[in-house]
């Protein structure tokens, strides 16, 4: 068998799709049953958070095994194979342990180091275990992935270059102001009780708010976070919670909101923000108007030469040149052709000419290139005047939406004195984000855990056969012996059991060697095959050795199952 992960994330898709292909927890459970029932898997795992959905299987064909897990990715998360299709990765064997790997140490992150990451792929795990679709394979790697994140947070300064989606958001927000002087005295609002809304809770309250307001579907869960907040030592925040249906009033009370809910339809829409904003300073808030502004002195559509910034009576002989088309904007330098671009967009005239042949194209091209030859470049009949846009208003309200789906309505970027941060804009600002010099070193470390890994599950694979062996050993060993005393009936206990010793000790020495041998050289990159030379040698019977493979199975899933419940003690 051989491990296989097929997914996406926000590195591979945009945000309009992952935002689409979240799955929910039923959804997540349903993606797993139907996963090892699939013919090529035999142990399944899902990783899904708010920027990547992950099927990790352990299968037994690989164009098979990608083929089925692409196709249940696209059935369980409501987008098409097509359209999914584009944007799915796939990684095998070591490449997709070294992924895991990196992703637990927060390298594939939005925010490169983030540890958030890590409780995640604790839960991932945690459900696969839960519904009996992890064995050795899945649980040997997610365990040493945590394993791995670990040790990357506490042997380099990874959390120097990382931090979670809500400190990154925060910072977004405050807009180069540092988060505890942007934060300290303002009354927030956060929508949802999960681990994120959780999470930006707590960070909320150590930055230094007022205030702050949980609203949840569930009031048990919004109560219980309060009481946390509240009941902190390391914070003084004043904390309480409230129904969802009171959050439009809160809304209008509150300087900061987030909101992480898993609600699949918008939980705040631009109008609803639009109504608190208005309610809060008590006047309408106004539309930012995104069309492009027009110079001083105003520019007249297109399709006549009044207005247009080229001087079409310099270009000699160029009769029924079109200034819609690419040729026009040849050589021209910034300023005009800013001015140009104005003035096409508000054009009425079709960009296509008709009358115009390949021919008379190029004629008029020729014509153009003359001309900007001689002067440098095209003619202007005035300079365009600077473009001046109206200030945009300090934000009233400040919203930092964490979900995926998102739940704040993206029109909400168009409303003057409200600032959001989602999720893409997040992206975004990323992709600027300075990575730490700590991040080789993580590198390296799961470059050495990735190679350690391999080693393990190389060396895993001949154990059954080496147990095999020694298990047929001990059989004939107890076959001699009891031959022996059919022939020799008169040994006393003591003598029987020397020989029994001596049999047994010559027998061990003569397989020590070998079977240490062959471990050693198995867990080499290429050592799957030794085991299969050790069941021809020995002639082992398959089905022994599968027996002590389902046996080690059961004792892997009775282990982790008596640690989850210790943990529940």
């Amino acid at each position: 068998m051989s491990l296989l992960v097929v997914g996406l994330s926000h590195r591979s898709a945009p945000v309009s799709v992952l935002e689409r292909a979240t799955l929910t927890a039923d959804a997540q459970v349903k993606l797993l049953q139907d996963t090892v029932a699939a013919e090529p898997a035999t142990e399944a795992a899902v990783l899904a958070t708010c920027n990547r959905i992950e099927l990790y299987a352990d299968v037994d064909k690989f164009h098979a095994g990608v083929a089925e897990l692409s196709t249940l990715l696209a059935q369980h998360s409501g987008v098409g194979l097509e359209e999914l299709t584009p944007y799915l990765y796939v990684h095998y064997e070591d490449r997709a342990v070294h992924h895991l790997f990196s992703v637990a140490c927060g390298l594939d992150s939005m925010v490169v180091g983030e540890g958030q990451i890590l409780g995640q792929i604790k839960d991932a795990l945690a459900t696969a275990q839960e519904l009996h679709t992890a064995g050795r394979l899945l649980n040997d790697l997610f365990q040493q992935a945590l394993r791995t994140g670990k040790r990357a947070h506490s042997e380099t300064g990874i959390d120097r270059a990382g931090q979670s989606l809500v400190t990154f958001g925060l910072e977004q927000l405050s807009a180069g102001t540092a988060v505890e002087a942007w934060a300290k005295g303002k009354r927030a609002l956060v929508i949802g009780a999960g681990s994120m809304s959780s999470l930006a809770a707590a960070t909320l309250a150590r930055a230094g708010v007022a205030e702050v307001v949980i609203a949840n579907r569930t009031p048990d869960r919004a109560e219980r976070l309060a009481q946390i907040l509240t009941e902190g030592d390391d914070t003084d925040v004043l904390a309480r919670a409230v129904p969802m249906d009171a959050v439009p009033a809160e809304l209008t009370r509150a300087d900061v909101a987030v909101s992480c809910t898993g609600a699949t339809g918008l939980v705040l829409t631009a109008e609803a923000v639009a109504a608190a904003v208005e309610g809060r300073t008590g006047t309408p808030v106004a539309v930012r108007d995104e069309t492009p502004a027009p110079a001083a002195g105003g520019l007249t559509p297109a399709g006549t030469d009044e207005g247009c910034p080229l001087d079409l009576s310099a270009v000699q002989g160029a009769t029924g040149f079109s200034v819609m088309g690419e040729a026009a904007v040849a050589g021209m330098d910034a300023a005009t052709l800013e001015q140009h671009a104005a003035w096409v967009d508000r054009g009425t005239v079709d960009r296509r000419d008709s009358r115009r042949t390949p021919e008379v194209e190029a004629e008029l091209i020729t014509a153009l290139a003359a001309t900007v030859a001689a002067g440098g470049r095209l003619p202007e009949r005035r300079r365009p005047e600077p473009v001046v846009e109206a200030p945009r208003p300090a934000p009233a309200l400040a919203l930092l939406d964490l979900a995926m789906p998102r739940d704040i309505d993206a029109a909400v970027h168009r409303l003057l004195g409200v600032r959001l941060v989602d999720i893409e804009s997040l992206a975004e600002a990323s992709a600027d984000a300075p990575m730490a010099a700590d991040v080789d070193l993580v590198r390296r470390i799961v470059a050495d855990e990735v190679a350690a890994f391999g080693a393990a599950q190389r060396a895993a694979h001949i154990t059954p056969t080496v147990v095999a062996l020694r298990t047929m050993a001990a059989d004939v060993v107890a076959n001699e012996i009891a031959r022996l005393d059919g022939r020799l009936p008169g040994l006393d206990e003591k003598q029987r059991g020397e020989i029994t010793q001596t049999v047994r000790r010559v027998v061990d020495k003569l397989l020590h060697a070998p079977t240490v041998r062959v471990k050693q050289l198995a867990a080499e990159p290429g050592g799957a095959g030794y085991a299969d030379a050790l069941r021809t040698l020995f002639d082992l019977d398959p089905e022994t050795v599968a027996a002590v493979s389902r046996a080690d199975d059961r004792d892997t899933s009775d282990s982790t199952e008596n640690a989850k419940n210790r943990g529940r003690q």
